[in-house]
């Protein structure tokens, strides 16, 4: 069998040979060794150039990556955690708010939280090797780099789930070879840092997705998961699933809403097609790498998946616009200063520099936003939503104004409405934890009235910053007496509410709770060097400024910038709570997305006044709320009964109306006014509420809905408790001081509460004379000397001068006026004031008959006593003045002539007739009623002067029945030989009347 195999072989290679000798073989013999010298030279060649290329590639790379830091495990890890995390808010008592406003929401959550669905769908469709690759997939990056030299329209992609971790959190968006290199690079990098499960769930938790129902752009499994379906990442179906699964391809192609810039809400059907057709693309991937069946596929793919999509396009913040914004501006502060201390720097030295203070607010918005934080507020829902229920449906705010305004996406100028805007907020005395406040009525709110808006507070600042420093200071008790005569000096000039009113001493109690503007300047006066404005600053008054400590105005509330409805209220508060001020606040408690505590609010309660002087001043405001108090009807408009203390204000010219209660639990403040503050809103005259009005019954509506929604905060049942330092003492009611006899005697004596450990009135009243008083066109003055005795009402109460000018203080005034209008001592009392006479005789008046009467008008001088009568030239009647100027005559010839303090005449008045004039009987009576009792005889000649007085000197009717004693200088010339001595006594000497005696005594 070998041999005949050989043969074989001999065979062929004998014919092998002979091929070779032919010439055809030569040729292919000389070809083929050419070809395969060829291929070893291009082998070598190939060899070479791929070893150059891959050198020149690695170094290419390595340019690319070369100034990439090279970053420890720890750092890393760090930046890949560090993703964005939108926080969240809550009402009081950890009940879900919504989440603030931010660029991007985002929930982290764990990958045992996570639908397996999910997870399968995202390795089907981003990195089916994930569980297997070192970070990369070579044939997928040289893929994508093929198509992308080649420009192919198919571009495949080739980064794994690492590399999008990567770019997404430590690299960007940019789309360039060195942004590839570095991802690539520290993609293997990673690997060695994080296992697979950590990678996978950092990617699911930062992954964009997209937009939410409300049009807001989302990132994160959990986010999408709610955001779109309404539900949690891990109760996600298949269908589900792979529809959000494929939406980061093309994030806002395949999302199915609306950005929120249109509104948010479901798009067309036309547009959500692409999205649907990238679900069915996940789920036959899906089917194709083994991850579902085919009968999964095919239930999955006849799945309507919008069906589930939510709908629901108010999210639950825009319910609460005011109150969203204000607790993320609140939150920002806070983390401006927590971030500042992380940082080490000084709270001090961040104010003091403004750009330090702006980069902080800065980084404290973003982490505010995308920290990840829970935010826990003090706001009560139940109270929040009643409260601005009743305010959205109050009808009395007033007038609606239009102003122009420019529209921000046309640029055209628009007519928009100016309504009345309010501003209030309830706040818990104990705690200072604001409750719940009404920041306005725009539906897109800018600006919280209740919060931002700094106004004059007007008359609402008179307690905090006039009468409760001045019991503190002791100066004044509740019933103190004040003064309400007119200011008028060359700097200020000061009015109360009716320009004309002047109700001279009355209670300090009286003066606050009826508002009065003018012993409440004078009392500011009084005490200002002290400096009260420092009771303010440490209630939390922030923007005063060192003007409003000197500026006298400040007592009626024109602080230069204002107050906010929450210092104003805050300040009310510090009385309930016996004088020391707690802080309001509206954040309880911050977490971070660990839950670690970052903040936590820490009352620290401020000692303004003692707990006497709180309770005073609030026992004076109760007076505002009663008959006569200017916040008379707020009882009327609540519906329970409560002990409240409160006070009013408005502004000059209306632009701002106040009230702000409180009772021991709660204070409650109101604020209504125009955002354009030259809007005013109430004339005098109108057919409108009068803006107390408006307020009052706003109050009571509000505090009958904090009460029907929580009456175990309100507290209606609650009692101001009277420390035992207040005293009831009782005290001369016109100057305050420590009853005398007299003011007994005088029944001037009254009692009120005093705080005893300042202020008592010990030293006894020293300020009461015995006097004789004339009327001066309705006001009381000191008769003088030269007075006649028949316009003289004797035995009165008066006051000395030195009396009068402590009592009028550095403003001065009309001391005759102290005892005058609505004051409570007008009926007992005369000033002590001495009329200034002008020395010429009065003018004369027009007398007319009606009938049987006679009647004359008022002389034009302003020091007339009242009127003498005559008839057929003697006298029969003397008129005082306040009487009526009329006479009932019997028939005869009649004139009138008018009678000033110092008993100078005026010429007669025209004479006037009243029937057949018959002599008159010489009976030595007086016919006038009020008359003096004696008869008055026949009265001088018109051109004739009954008498006058110099320097106190004596003058009178030489005819009269009695002379006027005076002192020194005195004379009375008449005819009849009338005259007066120089020791002071004048009498007439026709025979009729005895020598005058002194009346002294009398008066």
């Amino acid at each position: 069998m070998s041999e005949r195999r050989k043969n074989r072989i001999d065979l062929i290679e004998e014919k092998f040979e002979d091929m070779k000798k032919k010439r055809w073989a030569k040729g292919v013999r000389i070809t083929s060794g050419v070809v395969w010298n060829l291929f070893l030279l291009f082998l070598i060649f190939g060899l070479t150039l791929s070893v150059f290329a891959a050198s020149v590639g690695a170094g290419y790379f390595a340019s690319l990556v070369a100034k990439e830091p090279l970053r420890t495990k720890q750092e890393m890890r760090s930046e890949i955690f560090n993703y964005e995390e939108t926080s969240e808010i809550f009402f009081a008592d950890n009940k879900y708010l919504g989440k603030v406003s931010s660029d991007i929401e985002r929930r982290e959550t764990k990958l045992k939280d996570v639908s397996p669905y999910l997870i399968d769908a995202v390795f089907a469709t981003e990195d089916e090797y994930f569980m297997t690759h070192n970070g990369i997939v070579p044939k997928a990056i040289f893929r994508g780099l093929l198509q992308d030299v080649t420009n192919s329209d198919s571009q495949t992609g080739g980064s794994t789930l690492t590399q999008q971790l990567i770019k997404n959190q430590i690299l960007t968006n940019e789309v360039s070879y060195e942004r590839k290199a570095k991802e690539i690079l520290l993609a293997m990098r990673l690997e060695h840092f994080m296992n697979k499960e950590e990678i996978l769930e950092a990617y699911l938790n930062i992954i964009p997705y997209g937009r939410n129902v409300h049009g807001d752009n989302i990132a994160g499994i959990e986010t999408a998961a709610e955001g779109i379906f309404g539900l949690n990442a891990k109760d996600l179906n298949l269908a589900q699933a792979a529809y959000i699964a494929g939406i980061p391809q093309a994030p806002f192609a395949y999302t199915p809403f609306k950005s929120g810039k249109y509104g948010g809400g479901v798009k067309s059907d036309e547009a959500l097609k692409p999205g649907i057709d990238r679900m069915k693309t996940v789920l036959f991937r899906m089917k194709e790498t083994g991850y579902i069946t085919k009968q999964e596929y095919e239930k999955a793919i006849a799945y309507d998946i919008t069906k589930d999509l939510r709908t629901d396009k108010d999210r639950p913040t825009s319910r609460y616009p005011y109150l969203t914004q204000e607790i993320q501006k609140r939150t920002t502060d806070i983390l401006v200063e927590v971030l500042a201390k992380r940082d080490d720097i000084e709270l001090e030295r961040l104010e003091q520099n403004q750009k330090l203070k702006e980069k902080y607010l800065i980084l404290a918005e973003r982490e505010m936003k995308t920290g990840g934080y829970r935010i826990y507020s003090t706001i009560d829902q139940t109270l929040y939503d009643k409260m601005n229920e009743v305010a959205k449906n109050f009808e009395h705010y007033g007038f609606t104004y239009t102003r122009e305004e420019k529209d921000s996406e046309t640029g055209e100028m628009v007519l928009v409405d100016d309504p009345v805007q309010v501003g209030s907020i309830l706040i818990e005395n104990k705690t200072g934890r604001i409750l719940s406040f009404i920041g306005g009525l725009d539906d897109k709110p800018s600006y919280n009235f209740a919060t931002q808006g700094h106004r004059q507070n007007g008359s609402s600042i008179k307690p905090l910053l006039v009468y409760a420093p001045a019991i503190e200071y002791g100066v004044i008790g509740a019933g103190s007496p004040v003064v309400d005569l007119k200011i008028d000096t060359p700097n200020w000039k000061v009015s109360n509410y009716f320009a004309e009113q002047e109700d001279g001493i009355l209670p300090a109690r009286e003066a606050l709770a009826r508002s009065l503007n003018l012993p409440t300047a004078r009392l500011y006066e009084e005490i200002r060097d002290r400096r009260p404005m420092e009771f303010l600053e440490k209630m939390n008054f922030k923007k005063l400024t060192e003007a409003d400590y000197v500026n006298q105005s400040a007592s009626l509330g024109a602080l230069t910038v204002g107050a906010s409805v929450e210092e104003n209220t805050n300040a009310f508060a510090t009385f309930a709570n016996g004088g020391q001020f707690i802080p309001s606040y509206m954040i309880e408690r911050i977490e971070d997305a660990q839950g670690n505590v970052i903040f936590e609010h820490k009352s620290e309660p401020v000692e303004v006044f003692s707990p006497e002087t709180a309770y005073i001043i609030t026992d004076m405001l109760r007076d505002v709320v009663k008959p006569g108090g200017t916040g008379q009807q707020v009882p009327k408009n609540l519906n329970f009964s409560l002990d409240l203390a409160a006070k009013t204000g408005t502004t000059q010219g209306y632009g701002d109306a106040w009230l702000v209660g409180y009772n021991p639990n709660v204070s409650l403040g109101i604020w209504l006014g125009y955002k354009d503050q030259t809007r005013k809103l109430y004339s005098r005259g109108s057919s409108q509420l009068h803006p107390t009005t408006r307020t009052s019954m706003l109050f009571g509506r509000l505090m009958n809905t904090a009460n029907a929604a929580r009456p175990d905060i309100v507290g209606a049942g609650a009692k101001f408790k009277q420390p035992a330092g207040v005293v009831t003492r009782s005290f001369c009611g016109i100057s305050g001081l420590a009853p005398s006899n007299a003011c007994s005697a005088a029944g001037l004596v009254r009692s009120d509460l005093f705080n005893s450990k300042v202020m008592v009135p010990t030293k006894p009243d020293d300020s009461i004379i015995s006097a004789s008083y004339v009327s001066v066109k309705g006001v009381k003055y000191l008769a003088l000397p030269s007075t006649p005795s028949e316009f003289i009402v004797s035995g009165g109460t008066g006051v000395n001068e030195e009396f009068i000018k402590r009592m009028l203080g550095p403003f001065g005034g009309d001391g005759s006026k102290l005892f005058s209008g609505k004051s409570i001592f007008a009926s007992n009392v005369v000033s002590g004031s001495v009329f200034n006479a002008d020395g010429a005789n009065p003018a004369g008046v027009q007398a007319s008959a009606n009938g049987s009467t006679i009647t004359w008008t008022e002389s034009a001088s302003n020091d007339v006593i009242g009127y003498y009568v005559y008839r057929d030239n003697e006298r029969v009647a003397t008129i005082r003045d306040s009487s009526s100027n009329s006479y009932s005559a019997g028939p005869g010839s009649y004139y009138v002539r008018a009678v000033d303090i110092t008993g100078l005449l005026s010429p007669g008045s025209n004479i006037v007739t009243i029937g057949s004039p018959e002599p008159p009987a010489d009976t030595g009576e007086d016919d006038s009623e009020g008359d003096h009792e004696n008869p008055t005889p026949k009265p001088p000649a018109e051109n004739e002067n009954p008498g006058s007085g110099q320097n106190n000197g004596n003058s009178g009717d030489p005819n009269d029945n009695k002379g006027n004693n005076g002192n020194n200088n005195g004379n009375g010339n008449g005819n009849n030989n009338g005259n007066g001595s120089g020791n002071g006594n004048g009498h007439g000497n026709n025979g009729k009347n005895p020598p005058p005696k002194d009346e002294e005594d009398d008066r």
